[in-house]
């Protein structure tokens, strides 16, 4: 019985976690730049976001499940109780984020509390996994925020005949998407993408079928885009930049879930507990949080960092659907809002440095490494003074 009440608060942890990451990161980013852009209202954006979040916690969520409940710390397993500290020490932090209006980073939140009761339970650094992480984390701002202004210069220039830019620049992401893993496609315990299953269905070689397959849905989608922008203008535009906050909307349930369910694995495997309805769990507190809290966090990145029209929208949304795939793919923490924040401000500098705003930018960055430093260190803490009288 008592491991069962145990499972029930860890698991009321774990809730209120999602409902914060749903509240902030995986519900506001998505949508941000199409909002700024007036592709959609904030409100419609805060539901569409949190249907599509669903979805992908529940089809994508297992990899990065998996590396957050697993493999920050070696030697121990976590425990009921570090993992109810770690949890609420995470979702106290994003959530006072939520509400002072700062995007704190949910996978530096996390991965700092999971490290922080890891560490106190006495287990080891987990260095190869951190090399990783901090890889991807550190790239991230440059890579995307790199690719966003890059892309937006592009679109901007006046050489560049805009009927042919966009179409080729959703041939990239259908190219992407042959490459996205789902568990649709996979075996009963794993995920494999589109190419994946074209090989294993024709016997060809793989790099040929990856290559075939790639350009084919490229073409497809590229064509579709081309129709519709040479039919509606302006407004085929809006509809690409819609249909990637969708991808990226999806992406972010498929990452971020695992944030808020990644401890709770340890603690239900003695129950046998199908790692599906854990990320169903996950899910509906994703999506509950969209649905009450990203309305004032998708107001903030999509009118306080940068005013964006719809080409420089387009220009943030691709690299953050690439590197959310691609964190995914590896099993990695990420934050989104550092990724969507990064390239909001690469595609806002091609209008020059007025289009950013620096001070809001500053204190962004302070609350991502403060973040990471401050769950580590309360979630040591908290857990080693409960370990001390308990």
């Amino acid at each position: 019985m008592a491991s069962v009440v145990t499972l029930v608060v860890a698991a009321g942890a774990s809730l209120f976690m999602a409902w914060a990451i749903g509240a902030g990161s995986s519900g506001s980013t998505p949508f941000a730049p199409a909002v700024g852009a007036n592709a959609i209202s904030i409100m419609r954006a805060g539901f569409i976001v949190g249907i599509l979040g669903f979805a992908g916690a529940v089809l994508q969520g297992a990899n990065v499940s998996e590396a957050v409940g697993r493999e920050l710390i070696n030697g121990v397993v976590l425990s009921p109780a570090a993992a109810v500290i770690g949890l609420t020490t995470a979702a106290v932090l994003v959530a006072i984020g939520v509400f002072a209006g700062y995007p704190i980073a949910t996978a530096f939140t996390v991965t700092g509390a999971v490290i922080g009761v890891g560490l106190a339970l006495g287990g080891g650094p987990a260095w190869p996994k951190y090399r990783q992480i901090a890889t991807l984390w550190v790239a991230t701002p440059f890579v995307g925020g790199g690719i966003a202004y890059g892309t937006a210069r592009l679109l901007r220039s006046d050489d560049v005949d805009e009927g042919v830019a966009v179409p080729a620049l959703a041939g990239v992401v259908g190219a992407i998407l042959a490459n996205v893993e789902f568990v649709f496609f996979g075996p009963p315990d794993g995920q494999a993408s589109l190419v994946d299953a074209v090989t294993a269905a024709v016997g060809l070689s793989p790099l040929a079928v990856r290559a075939g397959v790639s350009l084919a849905l490229a073409a497809v989608v590229a064509g579709a885009l081309w129709w519709d922008v040479r039919a509606n203008g302006e407004r085929g535009q809006r509809h690409f930049l819609l249909v990637l906050g969708g991808l990226v909307a999806f992406s972010a349930g498929g990452s971020q879930v695992g944030l808020a369910i990644g401890p709770l694995l340890p603690l239900v495997d003695p129950f046998e507990i199908p790692l599906v309805a854990v990320l169903v769990g996950g899910g509906v507190g994703l999506l509950v949080g969209s649905w009450t809290g990203a309305p004032r966090m998708i107001k903030a990145l999509s009118q306080d960092y940068s005013s964006l029209g719809p080409r420089r929208s387009i220009a943030a949304l691709i690299p953050s659907f690439a590197i959310a795939q691609t964190a995914v793919f590896f099993g990695i923490p990420v934050s989104f809002n550092e990724i969507i924040v990064s390239a909001i401000v690469g595609s806002g500098y091609t209008a020059g440095n007025s289009a950013v705003s620096g001070e809001k930018m500053g204190k962004t960055v302070l609350a991502w490494v403060g973040s990471l430093a401050l769950a580590l260190a309360v979630s040591y803490a908290v857990f080693t003074a409960f370990d001390a009288v308990v």
